[in-house]
């Protein structure tokens, strides 16, 4: 599986994940889908993705 795969599994999770979770434990999770949300919109005008850069390391893979 391709390291922008696992980025976009892990957001989608994440997302769905804290919605669930605001909903149904406590509305302040909504702050990590926001952040979440943020993190993307910033990606992609800037390239820049720390969960990308930890995947990377994590599988041993060097920047492109």
């Amino acid at each position: 599986m391709k390291t922008e795969s696992i980025v976009r599994l892990i957001v989608g999770t994440m997302i769905l994940s804290t919605l669930a979770l605001a909903r149904y434990h406590n509305p302040n999770w909504i702050w990590l889908t926001a952040f979440v949300g943020f993190n993307v919109l910033q990606s992609s005008f800037t390239g820049f993705c720390p969960s990308e850069i930890v995947i990377r390391k994590l599988r041993g893979e060097t920047a492109n």
